[in-house]
């Protein structure tokens, strides 16, 4: 087994296949959507769509961001607005870094650049009201785990796994043909493992207040915002991990769940009937709603390539 370890997407990588050739075209994959997707390179794709923003003739999308763009509404839609990739503005007014929180007035007035509903999107042109703009980051990293899994197979790799900090694809099971055993990081600080999970195909991805949160008291306010409020769950879980038949699945499951908070949360995961493990504040685990741990190698199904991204999220 080869592996090839990077930095890419704000996170360390890690591809491990049978070839040299596979892991690298992995990473050539996840190096080109970053370059396509991140925010942060004015000359991305991405920066190109929201430099049009107030342009009547709006931005047109090439297939892959159309395809990206379909399953970001689908995800809107289906989680009620839980998932937004028009939220990304609110960093103007949340600095996690500061230790300080926004004030409610700064907080509402950011909230009038939110909202998918806003966007003008018919499956081919895209149109942004003035002050808005998107934000891929909370999705691309999946979908780049899923099109580097894939982009190793097609290269001829029969085994390994993609992690991109902590996002993980399956190209397929470990050299003794055995699930790959994947410890869930503890979001509450303890160096062991909330849980071991087999997985054996498809995809896993983890969301959770690892590093970013702000502490005020007694009370903590983790990174991912619901934006439809702005401010993170009152009654949040620590952390939520989602077994899916791609990562990208997982990672819009698992983020949606943060979002809605402990009770919404859960029965959001019991609705979509795929294997995750929760923790909430007080440490507390569960396994649902077939626990993962008993799941092994996934119950949902092949993975989907990078040229098919789902537009439904079961």
């Amino acid at each position: 087994m080869q592996a090839v370890e990077f930095h890419a997407m704000g996170c360390p990588c890690k591809v491990q296949a049978q070839t040299q050739a596979a892991c690298d075209a992995a990473r050539r994959v996840v190096d080109d959507l970053e370059a396509r997707y991140s925010r942060y390179r004015p000359d991305s794709l991405l920066s190109a769509a929201n430099r049009s923003a107030g342009a009547p003739q709006g931005w047109k999308a090439d297939p892959e961001t159309a395809r990206l763009l379909d399953f970001a509404q689908a995800a809107y839609e289906q989680s009620e607005g839980g998932f937004d990739i028009t939220a990304g503005v609110l960093r103007r007014v949340w600095d996690f870094r500061s230790g300080r929180l926004p004030t409610p007035d700064a907080v509402r007035a950011c909230l009038g650049d939110v909202g998918w509903s806003r966007v003008g999107w018919d499956g081919d042109t895209l149109r942004l009201p003035a002050g808005m703009e998107l934000d891929f980051g909370g999705f691309v990293k999946e979908y780049a785990a899923d099109a580097a899994a894939a982009a190793a197979r097609a290269a001829g790799a029969r085994h390994g796994l993609v992690d991109l900090g902590g996002d993980l694809a399956v190209i397929g099971p470990d050299d003794r043909g055995a699930p790959w055993q994947v410890g869930i990081r503890d979001p509450l600080g303890s160096t062991q493992p909330v849980a071991r999970i087999a997985l054996g195909q498809g995809g896993l991805a983890s969301s959770g207040m690892y590093e970013r949160c702000i502490r005020v008291g007694d009370r903590v306010y983790g990174h991912v915002l619901d934006p439809r409020t702005g401010w993170p769950p009152e009654e949040g879980l620590a952390a939520v991990s989602v077994q899916a038949e791609s990562c990208l699945i997982a990672g819009i499951a698992a983020t949606v769940a943060l979002v809605h908070g402990a009770q919404a949360g859960q029965r959001w995961l019991d609705q979509l009937g795929l294997p995750y493990v929760t923790v909430d504040r007080s440490g507390r685990r569960r396994f649902g709603p077939a626990s993962a741990s008993d799941q092994g190698a996934g119950a949902a199904g092949p993975i989907n390539g990078s040229e098919s991204v789902p537009s439904t999220l079961t």
